[in-house]
């Protein structure tokens, strides 16, 4: 079995300039850890939130590095310094919508201001991208709704096969 490559790219000007520690790429790291049965490698990334810089690394984490799935933090609000899902679009062939739906969705159920998040989705090649919010709560809120399908979405574009501890969450996969 080939072994997932998972690039995490955390999106913070403060974090990247060492002003206070990334909680964020470690909340999805965690999060990894208890989801993921099959074996994986991490290739974690942090760095200012600038699009010409986002849309370099997600470049590089798809074509150079062969990530199957790239999961950014960050970026997604109405700020003026928010472009990761601006950068997400510019680099993807494919955006995918209904994982920001749900993700809003789901987070509306804990802050009305979840309808400013602008989180996404989109494929490059055969490298998933998903863009979370900046909080490690959120993020594990956003990644218990959404999860369940990106197992089946990496076969689908012919990325590394995902294994899921089911007791912890299940990855749904259409029966044939």
């Amino acid at each position: 079995m080939k072994v997932a490559k998972i690039g995490i790219l955390t999106l913070s000007d403060r974090a990247s300039r060492g002003e206070y520690e990334d909680k964020s790429g470690a909340a999805i790291r965690q999060t990894l850890k208890e989801y993921l049965k099959s074996p994986w490698e991490e290739i974690y990334r942090l760095i200012a939130d600038d699009k010409d810089a986002i849309e370099k690394n997600l470049i590089e984490l798809s074509d150079n590095l062969h990530c199957d799935l790239i999961i950014t933090t960050g970026g997604t609000g109405p700020a003026l310094r928010d472009v990761t899902p601006e950068a997400t679009q510019a680099v993807c062939t494919k955006m995918l919508p209904g994982f920001g739906e749900l993700m809003r969705q789901t987070s509306l159920k804990y802050v009305p201001t979840a309808i400013l998040s602008r989180q996404s989705a989109g494929i490059r090649n055969q490298t998933l991208i998903l863009n979370l919010p900046g909080k490690p709560k959120s993020i594990r809120e956003c990644l218990d709704s959404v999860f369940p399908a990106i197992p089946y979405c990496l076969d689908l574009i012919g990325a590394a096969y995902l294994e899921t501890h089911s007791d912890i969450i299940q990855a749904f996969r259409p029966k044939t």
